[in-house]
């Protein structure tokens, strides 16, 4: 036996790799699993690897600047540069289609707003808080003005990796962002000093009894433990697969996830498609009274958008009893970050600025639009979206994906097979543990700050001091060859309210002034 082996080392290489096509190809013709490989052996086998690699060779070599999705290689590009502090601007003129239909422009003042010496854009040029406050309206204990526009949309622990969730949150305490904690529960990877929004579904995670029921005692008891937690926020749908329940698998329940969730370890766990706490507009109004009378905090509601009439009802209701949620987060349809089955993903609810356009006119219907802080989400995160998305009335923006590539997502869309290269949605420990925390933490804060600072030069430049003050005029979107461009008024039906709004010196309280020699660096 030891001669035969002897005998063996000395082939030389090509005897191997014969050797092994031999038996692929014997294989190959034996198994009737895969036609391809059965009918073309060996040779087939390129087929499923040029399967497999497509998208990364369309992503790097075949697609032009402006033609992928979800994101496209020069929104992608503004990200990584912001983030990174280098150079994001581009230059020899636009390559963008300008008459292409749905593209938006953004009209500037002939004499842009101009701050006066001593303004806090001299102090801090990414300072952008919220002109409206949480719960204000509706008289909640403790309301709750955000500290900056722009912040971090439902991403649970357990979708995206421990090292992810802690960049956010430091980034966004340093940012002055707030963290809205996804549906998978308050972790101790939200607890680094940033502002959170508490966030759950019809799982409840964090706040569910043993039975897997909503608990009121449990989530004050969060609140409580926690007072870093300043709203909750109470999941009706998402945009990615809205009306649609989930399974968590009990191989991805580790010890951790399940403390955190309040669940066992192991054992599969359902969300239903829809909330066992309540069955109706007036139960929700109910719980949305009981939350906010035992935490004290602002509540809202986030959904996706498609039939409008329990809206109307919704508003119905918030007039004659007069209170209700004191924030609405619109999850526009192209959201993305849940996966979804793709007839979900592609079709099942409004993208978010026909999504917006819908909910908001039933409030200016109403009454209710200087009572209720509406937060936006769905592709927001480059600043003119950002400014069209004001210009309709939004007042927060929350960013998901585009937090994600700030912290190093390449957009490899591998988020629901827990093989994410990037470690951002990942539980593999060895994938997350290429995550250098203080780096990305540093480049999510820079995202946001550049970002910020871009939103508020197009302010000045249209000749407004804060984005509460765009109207929908300021906007004007090619339609078709018949009538080429409208305004964003003319487009949807309807004019924005303008919020009240006395200057940026009146909402200085929030904010964390920078010398201005730091801010200059």
């Amino acid at each position: 036996m030891t001669n035969f082996w002897e005998v063996l080392s000395h082939f030389p290489w090509w005897v191997w790799l014969f050797i092994g096509l031999a038996a692929l190809f014997a294989r190959d013709i034996v198994q009737r699993s895969h036609t391809i490989t059965h009918n073309f052996p060996i040779v087939g086998h390129l087929r499923y690897l040029l399967e497999r690699i497509g998208p990364e060779l369309r992503q790097y070599i075949v697609a032009n600047n402006r033609e992928e999705l979800p994101f496209n290689r020069r929104e992608r590009s503004w990200i990584y540069s912001s983030s990174k502090q280098e150079n994001n601007y581009q230059g020899f003129g636009s390559d963008q289609e300008f008459f292409s239909p749905n593209y938006h422009f953004i009209k500037p003042a002939l004499i842009p707003y101009k701050p006066a010496p001593g303004h806090v854009s001299h102090l801090d040029p990414s300072f952008l808080p919220c002109a409206k406050v949480m719960g204000e309206a509706n008289g909640r204990r403790h309301p709750f003005r955000p500290c900056s526009v722009i912040n971090v949309s439902a991403m649970s622990f357990g979708s995206l990796s421990a090292r992810a969730v802690e960049a956010l949150n430091i980034g966004s305490k340093r940012a002055g962002c707030y963290h809205n904690t996804g549906e998978g529960g308050l972790s101790p990877y939200h607890s680094y000093g940033a502002d959170v929004v508490f966030h759950f579904g019809t799982g409840y995670f964090g706040c569910r009894d043993k039975d897997g029921n909503f608990s009121i005692d449990k989530l004050e008891k969060v609140v409580e433990n926690n007072p870093f937690v300043r709203a909750i926020e109470i999941k009706l749908s998402q945009g990615a697969k809205p009306g649609k329940g989930g399974v968590l698998p009990g191989s991805k329940i580790s010890h951790e996830i399940a403390e955190i969730r309040g669940v066992e370890v192991g054992k599969d766990v359902l969300s239903p498609a829809s909330h066992t706490a309540f069955n109706s507009i007036e139960e929700l109004l109910d719980l949305i009274e009981l939350i906010a009378e035992r935490t004290g905090l602002p509540v809202g509601i986030k959904s996706a958008v498609g039939k409008t009439h329990q809206w109307v009802d919704l508003c119905k209701l918030m007039v004659e009893r007069g209170t209700g949620p004191d924030f609405i987060t619109i999850d526009g349809g192209e959201g993305g970050t849940g996966a979804a089955p793709p007839s979900f993903a592609d079709h099942v609810s409004l993208p978010f600025y026909n999504a917006f356009a819908k909910i908001y006119k039933i409030f200016q219907d109403h009454g209710l639009c200087k009572k209720v802080v509406f937060v936006g989400s769905g592709k927001l995160g480059l600043p003119s979206n950002a400014v069209r998305a004001f210009s309709m009335g939004v007042d927060v923006i929350n960013v998901a994906r585009e937090a994600m590539m700030s912290i190093g997502c390449i957009q490899a869309q591998l988020c629901h097979t827990n093989r994410c290269p990037s470690g951002v949605a990942t539980q593999n420990k060895w994938l997350q543990s290429g995550i250098d925390v203080p780096l990305k933490s540093d480049r999510f804060y820079h995202y946001v700050k550049y970002f910020r600072k871009e939103l508020l030069e197009i302010t000045h430049a249209s000749g407004y001091e804060h984005p509460c003050q765009f109207h929908m005029s300021d906007v004007e979107t090619t339609t078709d060859d018949h009538n080429q461009i409208r305004t964003l008024k003319d487009t949807y039906g309807y004019d924005k309210e303008i919020v009240d709004f006395d200057g940026m010196a009146s909402i200085q309280a929030c904010q964390h002034l920078k010398m201005p020699a730091e801010a200059e660096a």
